[in-house]
């Protein structure tokens, strides 16, 4: 399997928010927000690895500033970090008054993905080469994000009180 840079598989996308998409007050659902982040991280992931995937894990979603409607939401999704066959992908939202183009970060979160063989079985995945500055540290914290999880998932952060 030959190694991927992170650009391969990056993707940006929008989405108008529309009033079926918000509460009576005009606030954007989380939810919705949260469906687009998977929506683009799964694709990033699918591209990375060439194979479906399928969500494993959700890191902390923290919301730093509402999305109205009538805004552009903006998601921008790469890889960070790819195990065997887990694929890590870093969104980040920003929301755009289009009549002003003032942008305003609104979320960010980490996902990570497993990718399946044709029965459904996890599968390897390519790597991943980071190149810039900025994805050789993505890269490394993604690594590190990877270690904290599996040892939760091993009962390392388990309350002994």
């Amino acid at each position: 399997m030959r190694p991927k840079s992170v650009k391969a598989s990056a993707t940006e996308t929008s989405r108008l928010m529309l009033p079926t998409d918000a509460n009576q007050r005009g606030y954007v659902h989380g939810g919705v927000i949260m469906h687009l982040m998977d929506e683009a991280a799964g694709t990033v992931a699918i591209r990375h690895s060439q194979r479906p995937c399928v969500t494993a894990s959700i890191d902390r979603m923290n919301f730093f500033a509402p999305v109205y409607v009538g805004n552009l939401l903006i998601l921008k999704a790469s890889v960070n970090f790819v195990g065997k066959t887990s694929v890590e992908i870093g969104v980040k939202i920003e929301s755009e008054d289009m009549l002003t183009g003032k942008r305003v970060h609104t979320n960010s979160s980490y996902l990570v993905y497993v990718a399946l063989d044709d029965d459904g079985r996890p599968t390897s995945v390519p790597r991943v080469v980071p190149e810039s500055k900025a994805e050789k540290r993505r890269f490394r914290e993604g690594r590190e994000r990877r270690r904290v999880r599996l040892e939760m998932l091993r009962g390392g952060g388990k309350s002994r009180g």
